[in-house]
């Protein structure tokens, strides 16, 4: 399956001149910001973001810590003016993974696509033909977007087949079915986020789209076997312990 590339620059000559480059990625197009930051929100299966660094309303380097809020571990390469060194460095500062100064070499813009690619692509995933792979690609989709409301019909959608037909092939190769394994993936994220973060108990339940707290305290101890105060207190005791 192609890599997907979200590109987001104000100026539509220059976006179309870009996706002449790309042939071999699927492309979508951003004209600002908020464009693309609604587009992230919504399920996705975005691989990389180039993003202008100077852009109207609300400049690129903001675009890129609102990103990193969104989705920290996305691909993020930034555009810059020959004049604005100065915004790399802001931008590098930022967790962007590189940049690119306009105008662009098209060469090199492709040998740094291609090299950040290589750094973030999941180890062990290839990108080959047949159920397997799509059922593996409709993992890593329910996996990026563990942290929205996604369906079947969304994932489906995402590797071209009927829903019914996805729910039942999801379910003979990976075991469980969807739902299952999309509750899954979320306990996973939350049992990170009680060992490694700050968060409250509330705060975890409603970034996973939790309105109910008690509905997660449920889920999680039915899962889990403890509730999440008790598995926060037991594992970073643990984390203590080994320091």
């Amino acid at each position: 399956m192609a890599y997907q590339i979200l590109m987001v620059d104000d100026d539509a000559d220059f976006r179309e001149e870009l996706r002449d480059c790309l042939e071999g990625y699927t492309v979508i197009e951003a004209a600002n910001g908020p464009q693309a930051l609604a587009i992230l929100r919504k399920p996705n299966a975005i691989d990389l973001v180039i993003l202008d660094a100077v852009m109207p309303q609300v400049s690129g380097t903001e675009v890129l810590r609102e990103i990193k809020k969104i989705k920290p571990g996305l691909a993020i390469i930034m555009l810059t003016g020959q004049s604005s060194k100065d915004i790399a460095i802001d931008a590098l500062k930022g967790r962007a993974d590189d940049y690119i100064e306009k105008p662009v070499n098209p060469g090199k813009f492709l040998e740094i696509i291609q090299s950040t690619l290589a750094v973030k692509a999941r180890k062990g995933f290839t990108y080959t033909h047949g159920i397997h792979a799509k059922i593996e690609q409709a993992k890593q989709f329910i996996e990026r977007n563990f942290d929205k409301k996604i369906t079947l019909q969304d994932v489906a959608g995402q590797v071209y087949l009927s829903p019914k037909y996805f729910s039942r092939i999801f379910k003979e190769i990976a075991g469980q079915g969807f739902n299952e394994y999309r509750l899954s993936v979320k306990i996973a994220q939350a049992c990170e986020l009680l060992k490694n973060s700050d968060y409250t108990v509330t705060e975890i339940a409603n970034r996973f789209g939790y309105q109910n707290l008690e509905s997660f305290i449920r889920i999680f101890e039915k899962m889990m076997k403890l509730s999440p105060t008790q598995y926060r207190h037991k594992n970073q005791q643990k984390v203590l312990r080994k320091k």
